[in-house]
């Protein structure tokens, strides 16, 4: 195992915060493997790379000889975070929560080691508690500490509706570490006050206070708003390697860097050798497709790495590109609607004609069929086909 210094900064690594560092110092040094919790709630069925950033930092503890366990929220997911949210999320049915779990743990396990990582469902002691056991956990926490939550004393202050079971989503996540007695657990910064709420109920159940740790948010494509499906600017961890290249490698430079921290497994000795070579000359197109071919292998193997930026050109072409291939410059001040697109890239007469288009599955972005709903974002440079013989290559830049 390595040192207590050595773990530390591995342990570190692209973090925002760690609490209490000086706790966790304390229970490296004792020498033995340490329970690291991290949950997920199976609200979708797919995962893309905003999510493998808390994944990525377990498989760190994994290297350094702690135990790992995966929660899946199956109990919590029919409740639904209400973190970040302005409205209550409409809970999930069990059959979609289960549906979305086993997705995720086949997905998961292309990062994780599987015989070094425990799987549970916090509905397996959430679904044994009486009401005698619900009222006790309840009664560890005040309603006047819960409005201290910033989302939801933004949502009282404005007359907008809290729910009663949504109250319960962070003591429910804090009983979890309670019954796995976690020693570190792991989320996002929008999971601040949940993560800390495992800290108390430790406390009031006689255990050792967890320590917490914060990954950062990763940005979509985009460079601006976090990775999301719904906005368009992600990167599916099963999404076809070619796609998956496209996406990486025209991502905007000022992004890479954040990227490489949360998402590689380089060393930052390797990492800064790479931003010597940028400021030295080097292209950083170049850079990106090493960032591609890394994560391309973790997800669809070496081979579909190695051949992934000649899937992204075969897809592109769909047949034969023209020679002599248009270059259109958009400028706007944000992500464009890919009828917007198509529209000031002249690929089509006029907005009925887009509309039209799309609904007949005519429009390809990098020779992936596309619907109404597409978003091409800032920075982002990708062939567009409207039909059978309109082709370009747009870049979309900020005004």
């Amino acid at each position: 195992m390595k040192s207590v210094d050595e773990q530390l900064a591995l342990i570190k690594r692209g973090a925002d915060e760690l609490l209490v560092e000086a706790e966790l110092v304390e229970k490296l040094k004792r020498g033995q493997p340490l329970r690291i919790k991290a949950g997920f709630d199976p609200t979708a069925p797919d995962l893309h790379l905003g999510h493998t950033v808390l994944i990525n930092k377990l498989r760190q503890f994994q290297a350094l000889g702690h135990q790992v366990i995966f929660l899946i929220g199956d109990f919590t997911g029919m409740i639904g975070d209400p973190s970040g949210k302005s409205a209550t999320r409409p809970p999930l049915t069990r059959e979609q929560v289960l549906s979305n779990a086993e997705t995720y743990k086949a997905q998961v396990f292309k990062i994780l080691d599987p015989a070094k990582t425990e799987v549970a469902f916090n509905s397996t002691w959430m679904d044994q508690m009486g009401p005698a056991d619900f009222i006790r956990l309840t009664s560890q926490y005040t309603v006047a500490r819960m409005l201290e939550r910033d989302d939801f004393q933004k949502r009282y202050s404005s007359n907008q509706p809290i729910a009663i079971h949504e109250f319960l989503y962070p003591l429910v996540q804090g009983y979890d570490s309670v019954a796995l007695k976690a020693d570190v657990e792991l989320g996002g910064t929008d999971q601040k006050f949940n993560l800390l709420m495992g800290r108390e109920l430790q406390r009031a159940y006689g255990q050792p206070a967890q320590n917490i740790l914060t990954m950062p948010l990763l940005e979509g494509l985009d460079g601006v708003k976090k990775m999301s499906k719904s906005l368009g600017n992600y990167v599916g961890i099963q999404e076809a390697p070619g796609v998956m290249f496209n996406k990486l490698v025209s991502m905007p430079d000022s992004l890479m860097w954040r990227y490489f921290e949360l998402l590689s497994f380089r060393s930052l000795e390797e990492i800064d050798a790479l931003k010597a070579d940028v400021v030295a000359g080097a292209n950083p197109r170049d850079i990106k497709i090493l960032l591609a071919e890394e994560i391309i292998e973790r997800f669809h193997g070496k081979e579909a790495a190695e051949s992934a930026h000649r899937a992204a050109g075969n897809r592109m072409k769909d047949g034969e590109l023209p020679e002599d291939l248009p270059e259109v410059d958009i400028t706007a001040a944000a992500a464009l609607p890919i009828s917007a697109v198509l529209n000031k890239a002249g690929l089509v007469k006029n907005s009925a004609a887009a509309r039209d288009l799309l609904a007949a599955g005519g429009v390809k972005v990098d020779g992936e069929v596309v619907d109404r709903d597409f978003v091409i974002q800032l920075g982002g440079v990708h062939v567009v086909q409207a039909g059978k013989k309109a082709f370009a290559r747009v870049s979309l830049k900020a005004e």
